[in-house]
């Protein structure tokens, strides 16, 4: 009877569940989950998999102003559910064909690119931009094919992924090229810290914000649990850092304060290949790369961005002339913050690469190197004058969450980017005759 009971329970939410994407459908015309839902695909299904896809759109279904909507709970989701992923994936990635997901770190795959750019040795070197110094940092995200995705794991999965972790934390603290400590939030655990040093890592930008304040994350289910199973791994020389239990089982990143911009890229892909030898294996997908909560993230899980100062384009107080040059670039603009925060008052903003998917490493490296080799060139067109030859950039990489971002494909980049230039200066240019 109990099973019953259940079975009956499960049913009703899962028909609240669908009323509510079918009035999003109306209500929300931009949340993809709800645009590419079908009723009668769902309806067809097992009840087993009505379920599975019911908590899958939950998120979307309860905040009906997501961009996107969906989160997979599981490994093999994006495979059981092809037909409706597919759909969802396609229109948010701008993919208008078959999707072949291509890993590939190698830059010397790209010379064709780096002669381009004037990088022919193979280093994207930022002091040819004009910048010094530059904190560099890179983060992507993986999950362990083991275990559920973050939205569909119990208490003790939490545990037992940590767990996992940890043994594989311990090979690194002993290998010198590492070394450093694992920092655990797990009540019980012999790595516990103190909420005072919880505080401290995250004052640091070491250790990730608890994520009850993220509606998206609540409902989809990834912020359960809290604070069991989650923890961070940071190196003796704090340069290479591992998240545990957030959005994705793992973000794996590293940071280092210099010029040259691959040296990062470099150390991150050698850094996750020994993560993954020591852990377990990563969740991949045949189509689309490496599997992520998100499926904005699928394919390198990688996210790029660049703290830039742009005092001139951001002169008004807005980041609109920054997008305006930015998005035929195929680069996203944020705040300091994030997406939806406001830009710095000096006028630094967040610069990112929009694509992850369709994308390899070695392509994604080269964009942001370009991006904002133009970007400076629009911010020197826009005041008149040459950037300063010590100003610096934060760059890091990373793949928090899009909920809204749309990424331009690269035709539409190559096509575009000489006329948004163009229309930058001409911009200025007027309104520094009116001044």
């Amino acid at each position: 009877m109990s099973r019953s009971r259940n079975g009956t329970e499960s049913a009703q939410g899962n028909a609240l569940i669908i009323n509510e994407i079918m009035a999003c459908k109306t209500s929300h015309p931009d949340n993809l989950m709800a645009k590419h839902f079908d009723a009668n695909y769902y309806r067809n299904l097992p009840s087993e998999l009505q379920t599975r896809l019911a908590k899958i759109c939950k998120s979307g279904a309860e905040n009906k102003d997501s961009g996107l909507g969906m989160y997979a709970m599981s490994p093999d989701d994006y495979d059981v559910f092809t037909e409706y992923f597919s759909k969802v994936i396609k229109d948010y990635h701008k993919i208008p064909g078959k999707i072949n997901h291509i890993t590939n770190w190698d830059l010397s795959t790209q010379q064709d690119k780096l002669n381009q750019l004037g990088c022919e040795d193979g280093k994207l070197d930022l002091t040819k931009l004009g910048l010094g110094k530059t904190s560099m940092r890179v983060r992507v995200g993986r999950n362990l094919a083991s275990f559920p995705l973050p939205g569909a794991m119990t208490k003790d999965d939490r545990v037992k992924m940590e767990a996992t972790m940890v043994n594989a934390f311990k090979k690194l603290m002993a290998d010198p090229a590492f070394g450093g400590n694992y920092y655990s939030l797990t009540p019980g655990s012999p790595f516990k810290i103190t909420d005072l040093e919880y505080a401290k890592l995250v004052k640091d930008h070491i250790m990730f914000k608890d994520m009850a304040d993220d509606k998206y994350l609540n409902s989809a289910g990834i912020s359960s649990n809290w604070p069991y199973g989650r923890g961070c791994y940071v190196s003796n020389d704090r340069e290479f850092i591992v998240w545990v239990g957030e959005e994705d089982h793992l973000r794996i990143m590293c940071m280092k304060t210099g010029t040259v911009l691959n040296e990062v890229f470099d150390r991150l892909k050698n850094a996750s290949v020994v993560v993954e030898k020591y852990a377990d294996k990563f969740a991949r997908s045949k189509n689309y790369g490496f599997v992520t909560s998100c499926p904005t993230n699928l394919g390198t899980g990688m996210r790029a961005s660049v703290h830039v100062k742009l005092p001139n384009l951001t002169s008004d107080g807005s980041d609109a002339k920054a997008k305006a040059v930015c998005k035929p670039l195929g680069l996203s603009v944020r705040g300091l913050g994030g997406e939806h925060t406001p830009i710095g008052a000096d006028g630094t903003v967040d610069i990112s690469p929009s694509a992850r998917l369709m994308i390899e490493e070695a392509n994604i490296i080269c964009n942001l190197y370009e991006g904002i080799r133009n970007l400076l060139q629009a911010e020197k067109t826009a005041g008149g004058q040459k950037p300063l030859l010590k100003s610096t950039a934060v760059v890091k990489v990373a793949n928090k969450d899009s909920h809204k971002n749309v990424p331009a494909g690269p035709n539409q980049i190559k096509q575009a980017m000489p006329y948004a230039l163009a229309a930058s200066g001409a911009l200025w240019a007027f309104l520094c005759l009116k001044s």
